[in-house]
């Protein structure tokens, strides 16, 4: 790739910025983006360095070692690459991630998840954790608002889940798009059918940007109804993003209820898992904790 070795964005943030929930809590990491993207979202939050290609913006010569210099030199536990699209500095990435691995920091994409099987499944061994955002129910929002293909990202999934990997999802609610309860009462039954009740779920709440701002803002009312519709559907782990200090953005324990890791935006107050493990009852919690 054109971009391969010139970041255009490289910054020290929480994981929880991902958001990346049960995945070291807490942790710092080195935030890395290339220009560039697969998909053409007319809602996308970093449209000006995604819908953008090399030399449109300003890079910086950074080849993969200098990368991890960089985040063991900031005190990061590990490397996102996230904003743009990870599949499109797909080297880059694979790169870093192998030399990461071998220095002791963890990795981590934030994807879109329209990616080939092959490519990732090569990836993988390198990677710790995946974010994957599923924008959508349907093949008819894909195509429209995204230029993608839902079923694409379905197999993404269904890979990840095959290869165990860690991954959690995020689905951005945006007003009439992709709002309607059958909609995500659909989703929410096939994420429990095809990749267990654990995967951990983010609603995400939409902010008016690039192409859609003629929308207003998601209300809090539909998150909840979303978190509603997930709950009675036997998912686990099941939190609102973009809407800090609200009760969901904290794990709970499914087993006994208590708070198992509190959450203020994007700063975690207390941890009370040991070992991975809710402390109160003992029930093993999936995610990656040490």
């Amino acid at each position: 790739a054109m971009s391969y070795g010139k970041p255009c964005s490289v910054s020290l943030e929480p994981i929880e910025k991902a958001p990346l929930y049960h995945f070291k809590p807490g942790h710092k990491r080195l935030a890395l983006a290339t220009v560039g993207c697969n998909l053409s979202c007319i809602f996308c939050q970093n449209w000006y360095i995604s819908q953008k290609g090399p030399g449109e913006v300003t890079e910086y010569d950074a080849p993969p070692e200098q990368i991890v210099e960089e985040a063991l030199r900031q005190g990061a536990e590990s490397i996102c690459f996230t904003f743009s699209e990870p599949s499109v500095f797909y080297e880059y990435v694979y790169d870093i991630s192998r030399l990461a691995k071998e220095k002791g920091l963890m990795t981590s994409i934030v994807s879109n998840g329209f990616i080939n099987p092959e490519p990732l499944r090569q990836l993988l061994p390198y990677l710790d954790a995946v974010k994957i955002d599923l924008k959508a129910f349907s093949e008819k929002f894909y195509r429209k608002v995204t230029g993608g293909e839902l079923e694409a990202v379905l197999n993404t999934l269904k890979l990840l889940k095959e290869e165990n990997a860690h991954f959690e999802i995020v689905n951005l609610i945006i007003p009439t798009l992709n709002d309607s309860p059958e909609e995500i009462a659909e989703m929410c039954a096939w994420i429990k059918e095809n990749l267990g009740d654990d995967v951990p779920l983010h609603f995400s709440r939409f902010s008016p940007t690039y192409k859609l701002t003629t929308l207003p803002p998601t209300p809090v009312r539909t998150l909840e109804d979303a978190i509603k519709i997930a709950d009675d559907a036997g998912l686990k782990y099941v939190y609102i993003g973009n809407v800090p200090g609200h009760k969901r953005n904290s794990t709970n324990c499914p087993r006994c209820g208590k708070t198992l890791i509190s959450r203020r935006g994007f700063s975690v107050t207390s941890n009370n898992l040991k070992d991975g493990k809710c402390k109160f009852c003992g029930l093993s919690i999936p995610g990656i904790w040490e």
